[in-house]
């Protein structure tokens, strides 16, 4: 049997990138995945059109999702926008819609399924944060503040539900290959020497993958990490714990 069999896992934002990694990963190891987004339609497991910047479109997903399975067992928090830019680089109305869906995203789809996780023999809540919730990066002040709200709320919740049996956990990537960085890329002068910046700032040489951090995200998902709780993985090339000598 493997390791996530009979267990039922959402996935927020796993129509592409990241997210479509960690579905394919859970369902691999043996989990029943339904993905939450925006663009269900090209998802091919069991999938529900879901707007996670909206609380009536969340608690209907989460309906779906239980009336498909009959429980929930693990919720990774995965959907999420990028912002560039320093502190003066954005409007409050953006500062407002990217902490709607990165922060306060991740508590609507916590809290709705929440009294289902408490059923649940094996209850696991993933979040995805970022290396720049614990490393300083120029131009993502915006950025920077809701993945480090996303970090510090993990350990807020793993707290609160510890003894009904829900652990929480993070997970930070370092700059990974996914749609939106090769986005970025793509607009910029030189989208060459950018990507070779970008990998340069991993120690380890290269951009993450999104495989790597979906491994990750399984490991903190699956009984076999039954005492991790309230911590997080890095999984960023060595980006935030390393200092190496040039070479």
């Amino acid at each position: 049997m493997s390791e996530l069999d009979g267990l039922i896992a959402i996935v927020t934002g796993g129509a592409s990138g990241i997210g479509a990694a960690v579905a394919h990963h859970l369902s691999e190891s043996g989990a029943k995945v339904a993905v939450l987004d925006l663009d269900a339609d090209r998802v091919k497991q069991f999938a529900v059109v879901t707007d996670v910047s909206d609380n009536g479109s969340v608690v209907a997903a989460i309906a779906s999702v239980v009336e498909k399975y009959g429980r929930i067992d693990i919720v990774v928090n995965n959907a999420g926008i990028g912002a560039q830019g320093d502190v003066a680089a954005n409007s409050d109305d953006e500062w407002h819609r990217v902490w709607d869906i990165n922060v306060v995203g991740m508590v609507r789809v916590t809290r709705a399924a929440l009294p289902h996780l408490r059923l649940s023999p094996s209850a696991s809540v993933v979040n995805l944060s970022s290396v720049v919730a614990t490393a300083g990066v120029p131009q993502r002040v915006l950025y920077t503040a809701t993945k480090g709200a996303v970090l510090s709320m993990t350990r807020a919740m793993a707290a609160d539900h510890l003894r009904e049996g829900i652990r929480f956990n993070a997970v930070n990537p370092g700059t990974a290959d996914t749609p939106w960085i090769n986005g970025l890329l793509s607009g910029a002068a030189d989208p060459a020497a950018e990507r070779k910046a970008l990998e340069a700032r991993q120690p380890h040489g290269r951009l993450v993958t999104p495989d790597e951090i979906a491994g990750a995200v399984a490991y903190l998902a699956s009984p076999r990490s039954g005492s991790t709780t309230g911590t997080s993985i890095a999984v960023d090339g060595g980006m935030q714990e390393l200092r190496l000598r040039a070479q």
